[in-house]
């Protein structure tokens, strides 16, 4: 049986927007959580001082 219109459009909006996901917006996500990691990191650093036993 052949499917229906509609099934093979939503299948092709499936597709574009794993693709989407896969190739856009996870690796954007993820740039931008190890940034904000990293400038929260850098922030606590110039009020707190650096890490260790204090000199």
């Amino acid at each position: 049986m052949d499917t229906p219109p509609e099934g093979r459009d939503a299948k092709g909006r499936e597709t574009r927007l794993f693709i989407f996901l896969v190739v856009c917006l996870f690796p954007l996500l993820s740039v931008a959580l190890v940034g904000g990691y990293g400038f929260i990191i850098w922030f606590m650093q110039m009020l707190l001082g650096p890490p260790g036993p204090p000199t």
